[in-house]
């Protein structure tokens, strides 16, 4: 049997941490940042866990990453 590729995409995007949730960075970020208030911007820093109905879809691109 042949080994499941990993989307090369979800590898360069998305961490797996220790307890399985996967960590993604902020949305809403690269452009038109003028109109975004001063509270939103500093609330979308860093990383931030995805839900459970996303991760799913997530997991399915990296099998060897749980």
């Amino acid at each position: 049997m042949p080994k499941m590729k990993t989307k090369s995409s979800a590898k360069k995007r998305f961490k797996v941490t220790g307890t399985g949730k996967i960590l993604a960075g902020q949305a809403g970020k690269r452009h038109m940042m003028i109109k975004r208030s001063k509270k939103f911007i500093r609330n979308a820093r860093g990383t931030t866990t995805l839900c459970a109905a996303d991760a799913k879809i997530v997991k399915g691109y990296m099998p060897y990453d749980r």
